[in-house]
């Protein structure tokens, strides 16, 4: 019940304001995340002073309080998602080269997708049916409360957004093969024990990076696509493409999976404070993960 009532009286009409409403309570949640409840600070001042480790104790307490100031951004523009309109979706989320996609579409491709948890994924996931002609597909793991999980996916596949689990997706690839789709994986989240694995050198430090984007790629023969999703101004994203491979069988294991998290990685450099970091994402090191790991 309590969860009914935060949704329907509390998040649905905050999402109804205008955005320039929204960001005056983005300004004061900034205060109340970073000043007063301090959270995960911790968590953050370690994963930066990790990542640069040449960078001065200013320099990352500057990039710390960016980043939760663009958090704050990030809490309030998705609950502006639960009622946004397609339009004001794909003007606030421009694709700039679809037509890199198109020209696998013409050619009867499907395409993987790739990006990390940087600037607006989750409008992302608003928009980008609307500005491609593959059917897009995006993996996710169902959440334990049963009514945030509906709301949740309804509202990421509201515009045309297909929200599946990796079985399901497999199995859709499978019976449709005359349909181009889309198959969008999250990059950036640190892989389970249980997953094939490749290790990489990421913001200056060992990395387990899951092994799924590059093995469907290779299963299906399916290009491998990166998206950069590069904020404009507040509340302005744009995403460009950046083909990572359409000639598989030229590169050795794991090549696909290091050149898009590469990719990733000059992203985030450019402009640190729009990842996650507070993200526990360096959990697994080599001797700890399952012996199947690809590199």
């Amino acid at each position: 019940m309590m969860d009914k009532l935060i949704y329907y009286f509390l998040l649905i009409p905050i999402s109804r304001l205008p955005l320039f409403v929204l960001y005056g309570i983005s300004n004061v949640l900034y205060v109340i995340i970073y000043r007063i409840f301090r959270y995960r600070r911790t968590v953050v001042k370690n994963n930066l002073t990790c990542s640069f480790p040449e960078k001065s104790l200013a320099e990352i307490r500057g990039i710390e309080r960016a980043f939760y100031r663009h958090l704050g951004d990030l809490i309030v523009e998705s609950i502006k998602n639960f009622t946004i309109s397609e339009a004001d979706s794909k003007r606030r989320m421009k694709i700039v080269n679809a037509e890199l996609l198109e020209h696998y579409f013409n050619k009867g491709q499907s395409v993987v997708l790739v990006g990390g948890h940087y600037n607006s994924w989750e409008l992302f996931a608003l928009a980008v049916a609307g500005q491609i002609k593959h059917t897009p597909m995006a993996l996710y793991s169902p959440l334990k409360n049963k009514f945030w999980e509906k709301k949740i996916t309804e509202s990421r596949s509201k515009y045309g957004l297909h929200m599946l689990k990796i079985d399901s997706v497999l199995q859709k690839m499978k019976m449709e093969k005359e349909e181009q789709f889309a198959v969008i994986f999250g990059s950036d989240q640190s892989p389970r024990k249980s997953q094939l694995a490749c290790f990489t050198t990421f913001l200056n430090q060992e990395t387990a990076v899951a092994y799924g984007a590059e093995r469907m790629a290779r299963e299906f023969d399916m290009p491998i696509i990166a998206g950069s999703n590069l904020k404009v101004a507040r509340g302005q994203y744009k995403v460009v493409f950046t083909l990572i491979s359409d000639n598989h069988c030229k590169l050795k294991q794991g090549e696909i999976t290091k050149s898009f998290t590469k990719q990733l990685e000059e992203d985030i450099l450019s402009a640190p404070q729009y990842w996650l970091w507070t993200h526990k994402r360096w959990k697994h090191n080599r001797s700890e993960h399952h012996a199947g790991r690809v590199v």
